[in-house]
């Protein structure tokens, strides 16, 4: 797998990171503060992330998606993983991350690749999306923040 920048002019792959989040206008917004990385596999997309300064030192990962027919295959934890070498490669002291509270697997995910739950942003979704998000049976109401030292 080769993970590379997105370069100046290539449309983002906004079909894929869509998937991470159902919002386009906030997509739009994370890629044009923050930088964009695909992940490419045999010359196709499997999957990006994209890493956004929001803090003097504190860089988030905003949005990591895997391809639907390319998940449970470790590529997840190969970005999350190449975000933190990307973040202190860039300077930054500590990467954070959002996740639904009905988001039970990148909440596992996140936690094995060092970050802990910092805290809850009560009614996050219910606040900024318009339409309900149902993930594993549970209503996604709540923002998970975790964060790690780099």
């Amino acid at each position: 797998m080769e993970i590379r920048k997105l370069k100046l002019g290539e449309e983002p792959p906004m079909e894929l990171l869509l998937l991470a989040d159902p919002s386009a206008s906030i997509v739009l917004g994370y890629l044009q503060r923050g930088e964009c990385y695909l992940a490419e596999m045999n010359g196709h997309l499997a999957a990006a992330y994209v890493i956004l300064p929001t803090r003097p030192e504190t860089i988030e990962l905003v949005n990591i998606a895997v391809a639907e027919d390319q998940q449970g295959k470790g590529i997840g934890k190969q970005l999350i993983l190449h975000a933190i070498e990307q973040a202190k490669a860039l300077g930054f002291s500590t990467m954070e991350v959002g996740t639904g509270n009905s988001s039970i697997g990148q909440l596992a995910l996140y936690q094995k690749c060092g970050f802990r739950i910092v805290s809850v942003d009560r009614d996050f979704f219910i606040r900024h999306y318009a339409e309900d998000i149902v993930e594993n049976g549970i209503t996604c109401r709540d923002m998970i923040r975790l964060a790690q030292d780099l």
